[in-house]
């Protein structure tokens, strides 16, 4: 029987999801820093935080502001 997929290419499709949510999880703790401290615009902090969109930004700022 034919498989898709082989045990090595699960386990590196695996531990690239693992790696890209933990990236993604560090942005989104920096730019909430960012947020926070409320020096920089939500355009300024997309510069240095490139892995979140300006629309994760947004939500992150309006979390942010509910918090507060």
């Amino acid at each position: 029987m034919l498989t898709l997929f082989d045990d090595e290419q699960v386990l590196e499709a695996y531990a690239k999801d693992i790696e890209d949510n933990t990236v993604h999880r560090e942005a989104r703790k920096t730019a909430e820093r960012m947020i926070k401290k409320g020096k920089m615009s939500l355009e300024e902090i997309a510069d240095y935080v490139p892995a979140l969109t300006m629309d994760e930004l947004k939500q992150l700022e309006a979390e942010i502001m509910q918090m507060a």
